[in-house]
């Protein structure tokens, strides 16, 4: 039997991929999309707040997720 922290890595594995797929398919589709998403990223952050709220983090792995779907 899976806990809570499994079945939350879980769902955040498969929406990852879903997303990223999702990303590569329109981006095929209507170009640009990338490139707005990437326009976008100084807007992310964290909603954490104290020690543990790291905005640059979130952005570097978003960064990664698009630069990952344009190859």
């Amino acid at each position: 039997m899976s806990d809570a922290l499994t079945d939350t890595r879980h769902r955040e594995i498969a929406v990852e991929h879903l997303l990223f797929w999702t990303m590569r398919y329109v981006e095929a589709q209507h170009p640009g999309l990338l490139d707005s998403l990437e326009a976008s990223l100084d807007k992310l952050g964290d909603p954490t707040h104290g020690a543990e709220k790291d905005d640059d983090a979130v952005r570097h792995i978003a960064a990664k997720m698009i630069a990952g779907a344009r190859d």
